[in-house]
Formats: structure tokens, C-alpha cells, sequence
């Protein structure tokens, strides 16, 4: 199950995508369906079938934005995090091969299409909660069991 928490700035994103599918390129599809349903036979019209599935893509991500935007818990930053690994953090970890790693700890909303997002339900955000620099932990991979050393915890941009 996913968690339901999310930073001020993926909230923003979300929101803003919901406003544009709905207000923007929604009704864009829609003229474009409604012309092309007008030229008649619809079994062999590719305009009208691509469009129809576009729409129904739209409606499918905005029904998805419309019962996830409500559920979603906003998480500010907080001055008594500061030291300590939690959720908005950004984290820079090393391993004993020198292998150097930067990323954020976020909701799992917002981890798509930025490869520096992890997500607060994966077993390396979920390791680091808590820590603190220097400190070292050991997180469950698919090669096995990993250590890692915490360099860096900011929580500014």
C-alpha cells in the first residue's frame, strides 16, 4: 500500500497537472473527437479512434489525480528534523566501494520521471529514517545485504 504522504512541491505538481488535463487539454481532444466523428464512418477514422483513446486517458488519469489529491498529507519541512534523516530530506550516502549516492526521500507520487526521488515505502528510504550523519546502516538488496554510510542530510532545494 502506498503511503499518503507528499511534499508542498508535488502536491503543486499534481495539482497543476490535474488543472491541465482537465482545463486544457481535455477539451482539446473533445474538438478534435467531435470533428472527427463528424466526417462520418468512425470503424476507419484514425483521427477519431486515437482521440477517443487519448480522452479516455484523460479521464482515467484525472478520475485517479481526483481521489488521490484528497487523501494525500502534505508534509512540511520542520526545523527539529534538521540532523536527522525524514521525509522531504535530501541524502547523500556512501558504501565501502566508494560508490556515492544523492537522492530525496519523498512520497511515492512523486518519484516519476526523476531518477535523484526515492520513494519513503522503498527499503532504502525506510533504512535511513532516523539516521544521522556518519552514522552507518544496512539495507536488504537483491544482491544482499548492503552497508551504507550517511554523508549529507539537507533539507533545502
Amino acid at each position: 500500500m502506498k503511503t499518503n504522504l507528499i511534499t508542498p512541491e508535488g502536491y503543486r505538481k499534481l495539482q497543476q497537472e490535474h488543472d491541465h488535463l482537465w482545463f486544457e487539454k481535455r477539451p482539446e481532444v473533445t474538438k478534435i473527437v467531435n470533428w472527427a466523428a463528424s466526417l462520418g464512418d468512425r470503424s476507419e477514422n484514425a483521427d477519431y479512434t486515437f482521440n477517443k483513446r487519448l480522452l479516455r486517458q484523460i479521464d482515467r488519469r484525472v478520475r485517479y489525480l481526483r481521489k488521490r489529491l484528497p487523501d494525500l498529507k502534505i508534509i512540511e519541512y520542520s526545523p527539529q528534523q534538521q540532523g536527522k534523516v525524514y521525509f522531504g530530506a535530501w541524502v547523500e550516502i556512501e558504501n565501502d566501494d566508494g560508490e556515492v549516492k544523492r537522492f530525496r526521500i519523498v512520497g511515492p507520487d512523486e518519484i516519476y520521471e526523476r531518477n535523484d526521488y526515492i520513494s519513503i515505502d522503498s527499503p532504502m528510504a525506510r533504512a535511513l529514517l532516523g539516521k544521522s550523519v556518519d552514522e552507518e546502516y544496512s539495507v536488504k538488496t537483491p544482491q544482499g545485504e548492503m552497508l551504507w554510510y550517511v554523508n549529507k542530510i539537507d533539507y533545502t532545494a
